[in-house]
């Protein structure tokens, strides 16, 4: 994957750097006591009969307007929604149907013919994924070295271990031969980003199964680059659960079985 693909979805990780920027608080208390109130996307804050708030369905319709053609989502439904609002409030509104069920965000932007993505190209795409991952994580220790709170010490601390080998493919749309041939050679350098991939998107709970929100933040934005992107994470629910197993996860892109357990520990202090 190139470099203007990489630099596209740096924004995927807001879990993995500080707030570089202040945070402007208000300092009146507030007279809306649902300011305060969470609900999850596509369901809005409302007082009940007896005065207790709860969440409620957004009416899709009262979703703020969009303001250009980059607002706009394309759903699982091959609809494409104005908004993320509306396609999430029309999902709550159908919940408890099939359809609703079936129902998500596949990709940003309006909805567009995507080419079926062949045999051989899903056999290639863990190379390209690995690749990518890589260096997605050097030019985030780059943009550390310079803006420290982009990677914690001790992800900056395995990172530059990576960034200081010589050996190291620079971003770039290299031949599937290059990219097997290096991730034979240097198998170790790409184990790490892998395994840091699966801990920044197993959040929401953190319980060593990535859902579909969870995978959402990876798959959404690459999915109108990459054409194989739906397939591959698919194909990496091996068992049809709809959750991608840490080790699903790690068999998807090559990682050796024997590594699994070493890594789990790791993963549970990596923050």
């Amino acid at each position: 994957m190139n470099p203007v693909q990489i630099r596209a979805t740096m924004d995927l990780y807001p879990s993995s750097r500080a707030t570089l920027a202040g945070v402007t608080h208000d300092l009146e208390a507030s007279a809306d006591p649902c300011d305060s109130f969470r609900c999850k996307r596509g369901k809005t804050c409302k007082l009940n009969e007896d005065n207790k708030l709860g969440c409620v369905c957004q009416v899709p319709s009262e979703c703020p307007a969009s303001l250009n053609e980059l607002d706009h989502v394309c759903g699982t439904d091959n609809k494409t929604y104005d908004t993320s609002c509306e396609l999430f409030a029309t999902k709550c509104n159908l919940e408890g149907s099939k359809k609703g069920h079936r129902l998500h965000l596949d990709y940003t932007g309006p909805c567009k013919l995507i080419p079926p993505c062949q045999d051989t190209e899903l056999i290639q795409f863990p190379l390209r994924m690995r690749d990518w991952l890589k260096n997605v994580l050097l030019q985030l220790y780059e943009h550390d070295t310079t803006s420290p709170g982009f990677l914690t010490s001790k992800q900056r601390f395995r990172v530059k271990k990576i960034f200081e080998s010589e050996r190291r493919l620079h971003a770039g749309d290299h031949p599937v031969e290059l990219l097997e041939q290096d991730f034979e050679k240097n198998y170790n350098m790409y184990i790490y980003p892998v395994h840091w991939q699966f801990a920044q998107l197993d959040q929401h709970p953190s319980d060593r199964q990535l859902s579909h929100s969870e995978l959402a933040p990876l798959r959404v934005p690459l999915v109108p680059m990459e054409h194989c992107t739906s397939l591959f994470f698919q194909e990496c629910d091996s068992d049809k659960d709809k959750q991608v197993s840490f080790k699903e996860w790690t068999s998807c892109f090559g990682i050796k079985e024997g590594l699994i357990n070493k890594m789990t520990n790791y993963m549970k202090f990596q923050t």
